[in-house]
C-alpha cells in the first residue's frame, strides 16, 4: 500500500461566493434512503426532519438547553437525522462527504455555547442521538455499557434498578447527555474519589470519517485516548461506552448550608480554600457564591456549602469538627440516603422525591445562559477574597461555583487521557450567569457581566495558559478558524500539554477535518489529504 499526498490552496475554495441549493438538499436525502447499508426494516426516511417537516421545530427545539440559541436568527440545520440504527449514522457520514455537508452531533443539548446543534456553515445538518439511548447494566461484571443519546439521570436509574451499592461518577445535572459529558471529561461529586468519568470507561464504539463501526480493539489505543477526554465529536460519532460501577455505601450523607456575609465570612472562605482539597477522598463540598437580597435590603454575599460524602452522617460530622469547624456543621443539616437519591438532593429536588424523575429528559426550567471557566492553583488570600466579593456585589452576576480538587484527581497523571487539570489544582472554577429574557442585546449585557468577572478574577487563576475546562464550552476563548489553529487559545487551554498529540491522531483518522465545530481538534496541515493507494 503507497501513500499519495497532495495539497491545494483553501483559499481558492472560500474566495467564491456559494450559497446552498434546494437541489444539493434533496439529492444529500435521497443518497441517505439508497444508501445500501441501511436495512428495509430500518428505513432511514422515517427518522429525516426538513424544515418542511411539521415536527421539524419540535424535533430541534427538544433538546435546546439554552434558549440563546432558539432565536429566530439562529441558523438551523438543513435538516435533522435522528437515526434509529447504527446504519443510518453510516449513511450520513457516507453522503454528508459526498455532497459536502456539515455534521453538528448532539445528545443531550447542554453543549453551553450551542456548537452541538448550530453552525454558521451553509450546508449542516444534525445529527439527534437521542433515539440511540440503550443501557445494559452488568452487575455481575460492574459495568455497562451505555449508547450516547442517554442521559445521565437514566444511567444513574438503570443502575439503581440493579444494585444499591453501584454507581457511577458523574455530573450532577440529570438531562446532560452521555455523549459530550463522557468524551470531554465527565465530573462529578465523586471524582475526589474515583475520578471523571472518562478515568472509568474501558471500551466504546465509534463510527469513524469512513463510515466504519469500530470498538477500542479495532479502534487503536490512540483513538481510544482520543475519545475519552479529548471531545469525541472531532474523532467520529462515538456511538456507545462501556463504563465500570464503582461501589458506594449503602447510605451516603449530604448537607447543603448556607452562609451570609459577616464579619467570619472572609476567615470562612479562606478555610474553605485550605481544607477542601485536602478532606478524605470520600468527601467532596463545592462552594457556590452568589449575591443576594441581605436583611437590611442591600445586595450582598452568600455562600453555599453544599456536600456528598460516602459514609454516615456520624462519621461526616466527626470529620467536619476536626477539620472544618468554623463551617459549624449539626446533625440536622446532615442527611441519610441512598446515593442515587443523593443525585436528586443535589440537582435541588425536594428531599422524597421518587428516583423515577431522573428518568425525565426536560430540565426543570429552561433559561437562556452563559458560562466560563476557571483553575484555581493556590489559595485565593483573604485581601483578594474582599477583592472578589465586592465585584461580585457590584456586578449581581454570575454565580461562583467553586469545585475542590485533591484525591484521585491529583494521583492520576494528566497524561493518562486527554483531559489534563489533575495535580496542582485546588479548585475548577464555574462562571454561572442565568437570565430570562431574549434579545441580542439582553444576551450582551449578561455576557459582558460574566466576562467581566471572569476578568476580575485574573489575578487569582492558572495562567500561561490560563486552563478551561471543555465541558465548559466557551467560544471567548478562541475557535477553530482563529489563524494558530487553536494551539495558542483554545487547544492548549482546554488540553495543555496533550493537546499536539490530539491533533496528531486526529491528523492520521480524518485528515480532511470532515468531524469539524469552532473548537474542534484540526489536523496538523489543513488542505493536505492522505489517500490509501492499493
Amino acid at each position: 500500500m503507497k501513500i499519495i499526498t497532495f495539497s491545494f490552496s483553501l483559499s481558492l475554495l472560500f474566495c467564491v461566493s456559494w450559497h446552498p441549493s434546494q437541489h444539493e438538499g434533496e439529492a444529500f436525502i435521497e443518497c441517505l434512503q439508497k444508501h445500501p447499508q441501511v436495512p428495509s426494516s430500518s428505513p432511514i426516511s422515517h427518522v429525516i426532519y426538513t424544515p418542511h417537516h411539521s415536527s421539524f421545530s419540535s424535533v430541534l427545539q427538544a433538546y435546546i438547553r439554552n434558549l440563546r440559541f432558539n432565536e429566530s436568527s439562529t441558523p438551523k440545520p438543513r435538516l435533522i437525522l435522528a437515526p434509529s440504527h447504527v446504519s443510518h449514522i453510516q449513511a450520513a457520514i457516507v453522503c454528508a462527504k459526498a455532497y459536502d455537508f456539515q455534521i453538528r452531533i448532539r445528545s443531550g443539548g447542554h453543549d453551553y455555547d450551542g456548537v452541538s446543534y448550530v453552525s454558521h456553515y451553509p450546508n449542516f445538518f444534525l445529527l439527534d442521538m437521542s433515539n440511540l439511548r440503550a443501557i445494559t447494566v452488568t452487575i455481575e461484571e460492574e459495568s455497562a455499557w451505555v449508547q450516547c443519546g442517554a442521559t445521565l439521570g437514566e444511567v444513574y436509574y438503570r443502575i439503581a434498578e440493579k444494585s444499591n451499592v453501584h454507581a457511577f461518577p458523574s455530573g450532577v445535572c440529570p438531562t446532560v447527555g452521555v455523549g459530550g459529558h463522557f468524551s470531554a471529561g465527565g465530573y462529578g461529586n465523586m471524582m475526589r474519589k474515583h475520578g471523571l468519568s472518562v478515568d472509568n470507561i474501558v471500551d466504546a464504539q465509534l463510527i469513524d470519517v469512513h463510515g466504519r463501526l469500530l470498538d477500542r480493539k479495532s479502534m487503536g489505543e490512540d483513538l481510544f485516548w482520543a475519545i475519552t477526554g479529548g471531545g469525541g465529536s472531532s474523532y467520529g460519532v462515538v456511538l456507545s461506552y462501556k463504563i465500570e460501577l464503582p461501589r458506594v455505601p449503602p447510605a451516603v450523607t449530604v448537607f447543603r448550608v448556607r452562609r451570609t456575609y459577616d464579619k467570619h465570612f472572609t476567615d470562612l472562605i479562606h478555610r474553605y480554600q485550605e481544607v477542601a482539597p485536602n478532606f478524605p477522598d470520600e468527601l467532596f463540598v463545592r462552594l457556590t457564591l452568589e449575591v443576594v437580597n441581605g436583611a437590611s435590603g442591600r445586595k450582598t454575599n452568600q455562600a453555599t456549602f453544599r456536600a456528598l460524602y460516602l459514609g454516615s452522617s456520624q462519621e461526616l460530622l466527626s470529620l467536619a469538627e476536626e477539620s472544618f469547624p468554623e463551617l459549624g456543621i449539626q446533625q440536622k443539616d446532615c442527611i441519610e440516603m441512598r446515593w442515587v437519591e443523593s443525585v436528586l438532593f443535589w440537582y435541588d429536588y425536594p428531599t422524597g422525591t421518587p428516583i423515577d424523575a431522573l428518568l425525565s429528559r426536560v430540565p426543570p426550567s429552561l433559561r437562556y445562559l452563559k458560562r466560563k471557566s476557571d483553575y484555581v492553583k493556590k489559595p485565593i488570600p483573604k485581601p483578594g477574597l474582599e477583592f472578589i466579593f465586592k465585584k461580585m456585589v457590584e456586578l449581581q452576576f454570575p454565580m461562583l461555583a467553586f469545585n475542590p480538587y485533591g484525591g484521585q484527581m491529583a494521583r492520576i497523571p494528566p497524561s493518562e487521557k486527554p483531559f489534563p487539570h489533575r495535580a496542582g489544582n485546588l479548585f475548577k472554577l464555574q462562571y454561572v450567569t442565568n437570565w430570562n429574557e431574549g434579545g441580542i442585546e439582553i444576551a450582551n449585557y449578561y455576557i459582558n457581566l460574566t466576562r467581566a468577572l471572569h476578568n476580575h478574577m485574573t489575578p487569582f487563576v492558572s495562567m500561561n495558559p490560563r486552563q478551561a475546562f471543555l465541558n465548559y464550552r466557551d467560544l471567548d476563548i478562541g475557535t477553530h478558524d482563529d489563524e494558530d489553529d487553536g494551539r495558542d487559545s483554545y487547544g492548549l487551554k482546554y488540553f495543555m500539554e496533550n493537546y499536539d498529540r490530539l491533533v496528531k491522531i486526529k491528523t492520521m483518522v480524518d485528515p480532511q477535518d470532515f468531524f469539524r465545530n469552532e473548537q474542534s481538534i484540526p489536523p496538523r496541515t489543513p488542505g493536505y489529504y492522505n489517500l490509501e493507494v492499493a
